[in-house]
């Protein structure tokens, strides 16, 4: 039996790959375009005041450095 594409599994990134790609051909550019400006409409409804305290901040909320996330304590002892 001669081994190729269709015999052997496909990994979760090939098959989204190969669906997306599919996608595209049936439905077009439009399409994808459409579903984008539609799902960033819907994240800002559902998510409006914490995208405005994020552009407040400057952008994405970013990671506390290890002082911060240990407290007074980190503080402390290096002293």
């Amino acid at each position: 039996m001669n081994s190729n594409e269709n015999d052997s599994p496909i990994t979760v990134k090939e098959a989204g790959r190969r669906g997306g790609r599919a996608t595209l051909e049936s439905q077009g550019r439009e399409f994808f375009s459409r579903i984008g400006k539609k799902g960033g409409q819907r994240t800002a409804e559902l998510y409006r005041g914490l995208l405005k305290e994020f552009g407040r901040k400057g952008g994405r909320p970013r990671r506390p450095t290890l002082d911060e996330y240990m407290g007074e304590e980190a503080n402390n002892e290096r002293g």
